[in-house]
Formats: C-alpha cells, structure tokens, sequence
C-alpha cells in the first residue's frame, strides 16, 4: 500500500482523507450520506440544489437541505445559470446559516439541463461562468464559506472549456475546482480522461484540483492521485450499493491494509441500517420504497436468486425488508465481480444545445428558461 497522502484543504475545512463524494440526484441525500460516514472520513456533499428553487423557499428543496447534526462541514451543492439569483441563494444560506461549504454544479449532461445553457454547457460562456462564481464567493466571502466549482472536460472534443473554467474559477476566488474527465458528449460512457486532470493541475496553481471519473475501488483513487498530481479525489458511481467504499479509501489513503469486503450479511446489515436511516428521513413508505433503487447496486455479484431480487426491488415495509433479509445466504463472501464499475453509464451522444449557442464565448446573457423550480437534477 502507498505511503499516507496529505490532506486536502477546502477553505478553513481539513478534508482528511482528501475524499468528497459526488452530489448524485436521488442518492446522496442526508441518509446515504449519514451511512457513507460511518465508514470514514471525507466531504460529503448533498444532492444538487437549484438557486431560484432555494430563494424561492420550494417545499421539497427546503427538505432536501436537512443536514444530520454531526455532518461537519455542512456541503450544499448548487445549480444556477444567473449570477442575480446565485449570489442571492448564497445570501441567504449565510444569513440564514444553512451550509458551511458551497459546491457549484457546471457538470450535468442531461438534455434537458445543456439544451438551455446550463450545467455543462454554461462553462462555454466565459464570462457569464465567471460572472456566477463570482457572485457566489463575494456572497459567501464575509462568512468563511468556502465556494468550490466542479465542471466536465467541455462539451465535447472540438469545444474544451476545462482548462479556462479552472483558471476563471481560480481568478474569481474559488477554494477548489473539481473535474469531471468527460465531456458532456460522453455522459457517463467510455473511460474518463486522467490526463486531463493533470492538466488541469498545472493550469490552477493557488488552490487544490479534484478529481472525478472511474474510481470505483480505493486502488483507482491513488492511482488517479499518482497519474495525475490531483489534490483530492472525488466519488460518484463507485459507492452505488457501497458505502464501505469510504472505509476502504480511509485505509488505502493512510496506508493501511484495506478492509475485506462484506460477507452478503453484512451487506444484509448496511442494508437494513440505511433503511433505517431514510424511514427517519421520509417516513417508512417513502423511505422504503426510496430503498428500492439501491437493491440492484447492494446485491450485485452475489448469489441471489432472481425471485428474491423481485422481492427486495418490490419491498414497501420494514417488516417485509426483514422478512426478505432472513432468506439471504449471510455466509455467502464479497464477490470478485461486484468490483468495477455501476450506476448508470449508457452512450455517448451529441450534446442539445440553445440555437447559436456556440456563436460568442464572450456572450454574457443569461440563458433564457434555464432557471430551474426543481432541485436534484
């Protein structure tokens, strides 16, 4: 195992191990978060949260910014395309003292996000990109919050905007940038470009550079910091049905021996306590049948029979999850093939984008419809 690495600083926060988990629409909620931090250390960010949808004080989005009172610092990431409604939705998570760390979300592939000049598309616009950083670390300046800003490779191969989103971020007063090594054209598909994050690190030189695409063990973490110089590393997909992943990079980032994965009852048990954690959450109906997407991803590789698997993507109680749980075969160990890549990963595709969008980098107009009511992605 590699010799212990330093810590990654984020503003006054000491992030040790240098560890963040990704904000993911429908997972990392204040229970799944909860969970992933029983097992180590890290920064632990909360599912996107759109600006007009916070200033507007949107019942769901008021209930998905719950922070558990152990969760130190407190990470929210945001989504927003008009530097007015940004610093205002930063304004008031300072005045009404709701975070402790804001991300910036440029990333987000979707169609229905890129085709009116958000997440991964808005970087294009070097101006309206630094226009939002900067309303958003000026807001949040007078408090200590530190801003940080994550963004993809470009929107595809013929229009890269990484390597000026960092230096803008980095002029504007950003605490750190992340990198998805993918364009928007490659969604999840195909094998993030490392390279490109090591570029990144050598263009940003004041603040740490993350990183983010294909660590889906504790290995591919310190390869991805050995490969690429990066400060930190950033996890998404990897932990889908894994939060012991993050004991495991405690581990392997402080050089020691890395745990054993679970036998198929103890993934029983990190089952049913993240059951447990959400019914807290939502209630038992929604909390359980919110499970339900993680069943797939939690019993991967293991000897499950298809009935079961029915059985568990179905559940709608505790008591039934229990009864689900004792026909399991707990002795049953990790298996070599739930290592290696989940979650979603589809095909590459052409990326929707406004009518003349790619006309003017220097056009500073906020995109017109962009502005999004919900929260989540």
């Amino acid at each position: 195992m590699a010799a212990a690495t330093p810590f990654l600083k984020i503003g006054p926060y000491k992030v040790d191990p240098p560890v963040v988990l990704a904000p993911m629409a429908g997972i990392t909620n204040t229970a799944f978060r909860q969970l992933c931090r029983e097992y180590g250390a890290g920064l632990y960010v909360c599912e996107m949260i759109t600006t007009r949808a916070l200033v507007e004080r949107d019942a769901t989005t008021m209930h998905m910014i719950t922070f558990a009172a152990e969760e130190q610092p407190r990470s929210m990431q945001l989504y927003g395309v008009d530097p007015l409604t940004m610093g205002k939705a930063v304004q008031m998570i300072v005045d009404e003292d709701l975070a402790d760390h804001v991300d910036m979300n440029f990333g987000c592939p979707v169609p229905k996000v890129t085709r009116k000049g958000g997440g991964a598309a808005l970087p294009f616009k070097r101006r309206l990109f630094g226009e939002i950083v900067r309303a958003a670390v000026r807001a949040a300046e007078p408090a200590g919050i530190p801003v940080t800003v994550k963004f993809r490779v470009g929107i595809d191969e013929e229009h890269l905007t990484y390597l000026d989103a960092g230096r803008i971020a980095e002029a504007e007063g950003a605490s750190a940038v992340a990198l998805h090594a993918r364009t928007a054209a490659q969604r999840y598909s195909g094998r993030a470009d490392w390279s490109a994050i090591a570029r990144l690190k050598e263009a940003v030189r004041t603040i740490p550079v993350l990183g983010n695409g294909d660590i889906f063990k504790a290995q591919d973490a310190l390869d991805m910091v050995a490969a690429t110089g990066c400060d930190g590393v950033v996890v998404g997909r990897g932990c889908l049905g894994r939060p012991w992943l993050f004991g495991e990079l405690q581990a392997a980032f402080a050089g020691l021996p890395l745990p054993a994965g679970p036998s198929l009852g103890g993934v029983a048990g990190v089952l049913r306590r993240h059951a447990e954690l959400l019914v807290a959450h939502y209630g038992e109906d929604k909390g359980v049948r919110d499970l339900r997407k993680h069943m797939a991803w939690y019993l991967h590789g293991f000897p499950v029979g298809s009935t079961l698997r029915r059985g568990f993507a179905m559940v709608s109680s505790l008591a039934e999850l229990d009864e689900l749980i004792g026909q399991l075969d707990h002795a049953a160990p990790f298996p070599a093939e739930a290592e290696g890549p989940r979650g979603r990963q589809g095909s590459a595709a052409k990326v929707v984008l406004p009518d003349g969008w790619l006309d003017d980098p220097e056009d500073a107009s906020v995109p017109v419809g962009a502005e999004m009511m919900h929260s989540g992605g």
